[in-house]
């Protein structure tokens, strides 16, 4: 047996911020991670000849936001405005992008006087009914599942609102080497500091009454702490007993599990797709399109696979892709094969090339269906209408003893974003420190 101060389970970025600033503090830390990498949901790869630093997972820093960018000034890493046009392919044809959805003011009128706070899709239904409103329902509805890669049945109006009424679309930046140089740093001040990340530690089993925790891998390896901050992607708290990443507490903590399964969490699907030219850029596509695509930085479509995006202001070949809510979700089982070949018909679909085309300008694809992952299980949290009173109860933790952190649990615009991860590690390791002396 292992003991420390405070277990931490997970070493995404919530988990590793908590680990970070508790053993700076002088804390005696043990980071328990159930994958062979550190960084959750945040995955850079890179190759000799291609994919350099590509993100299978979170890619942006999504406006000014002060804990990420505090962070990356304290460990100099460097990041660069992401920017470009906004294209749109629907009903077989490039369009004028006039906006991004009909009657958006009027929809943020009509949000902003809402008083009780109802799911999106009631919402829509309620004050846009009719044949008049369904480019505006159709467009919030795809919006809501693509970007917040949420179910709009169960999203809240009032965090939607939240989080509409402060985008700051201007605001948006890529890490030079991709966001796993942020994570390799937090990690090796956490070492620094003497605490330690093991790898391929997959918690089954946590044992507890107040001051004391007892931990048990699926390798029967055990940690024991006074302390313990469950830092795991919701879908996995979400997960049902027995299946795989699943934990088990001894006692039970109901009250603390009925809150988790009243957030919502999201699918999502990724590809990633190297090419030998970047083909969206060529004549063909500027007679297709009617103007040069080489300033596009998304890709708005209608087909199977429907958000797309270059590395603009970079001109690169690569081309990532996107699927997010109940339609990701709803693929979970498909294959990596079957998801390319899905990815390539849209593209086909779009840009007018044969699918036989694409294979052969096609130089790597790595696909991550995170949904069906099992120490991830989807995207991020989205609000629920019952969100605020579930964070509360995992706010408060259980008898001064476990403790929650996540993305799941940051309260503003930013939500399901590294920003949200990396404030609630930062909040959760706060807590400790000014509650407790060891």
């Amino acid at each position: 047996m292992q003991t420390t101060d405070i277990l931490i389970i997970g070493a995404g970025a919530a988990g590793l911020m908590a680990a970070y600033r508790l053993s700076a503090s002088g804390r005696k830390v043990i980071v328990l991670e159930a994958r062979n990498h550190t960084g959750g949901r945040i995955h850079t790869i890179s190759h000799e000849s291609f994919f350099k630093h590509a993100e299978l997972g979170a890619e942006f820093i999504h406006g000014n936001l002060p804990v990420t960018l505090n962070l990356l000034k304290e460990a100099n890493i460097k990041y660069s405005a992401a920017g470009g046009e906004m294209v749109r392919y629907d009903k077989g044809r490039f369009i004028d992008h006039e906006g991004f959805i009909e009657n958006w003011e009027l929809l943020l009128q009509k949000l902003n006087e809402l008083e009780q706070d109802i799911d999106i899709a009631t919402f829509l239904q309620k004050h846009f009914p009719g044949e008049k409103y369904i480019g505006l329902r159709d467009g919030v509805s795809k919006f809501v599942a693509g970007y917040d890669t949420a179910d709009p049945k169960k999203a809240s109006s009032f965090a939607l609102r939240n989080e509409w009424n402060n985008e700051d679309a201007d605001a948006q930046h890529r890490l030079d080497n991709g966001y796993c140089s942020m994570i390799n740093y937090l990690a090796d001040k956490c070492k620094e500091h003497e605490g330690n990340v093991y790898l391929n530690s997959v918690v089954t089993q946590i044992d507890w009454k107040p001051g004391d925790v007892k931990v048990i891998t699926d390798s029967v390896e055990i940690y024991s702490a006074e302390k313990i901050i469950i830092a795991m992607p919701l879908g996995v708290l979400q997960a049902n007993r027995g299946e795989k990443g699943a934990v088990v507490f001894h006692p039970a903590i109901k009250e603390q599990i009925n809150a988790i399964n009243d957030l919502g969490f999201g699918a999502i699907i990724k590809f990633l797709l190297e090419f030998k030219d970047a083909f969206w850029e060529n004549n063909g596509t500027k007679m297709l399109a009617g103007k040069s695509l080489k300033d596009m930085a998304f890709l708005i479509s209608d087909e199977n696979i429907s958000t797309w995006w270059t590395q603009y202001p970079k001109h690169s070949t690569l081309l990532t892709g996107w699927l997010g809510g109940p339609r990701a979700a709803e693929k979970k089982g498909d294959t990596t094969e079957e998801l390319l070949q899905q990815a390539l018909q849209s593209l086909s679909n779009i840009f007018k090339l044969s699918v036989d085309e694409l294979k052969a300008k096609l130089i790597a694809s790595s696909i991550m269906n995170w949904t069906a992952e099992p120490f991830t299980r989807g995207s991020y949290s989205y609000d629920t209408v019952a969100a605020p009173e579930a964070r509360t109860i995992l706010d408060a933790g259980v008898d001064n003893t476990l403790f929650f952190a996540g993305e799941y649990l940051y309260d503003g615009p930013a939500m399901g974003t590294v920003e949200a991860a990396l404030t609630s590690g930062q909040n959760v390791a706060k807590r400790i420190l000014n509650n407790q002396v060891f």
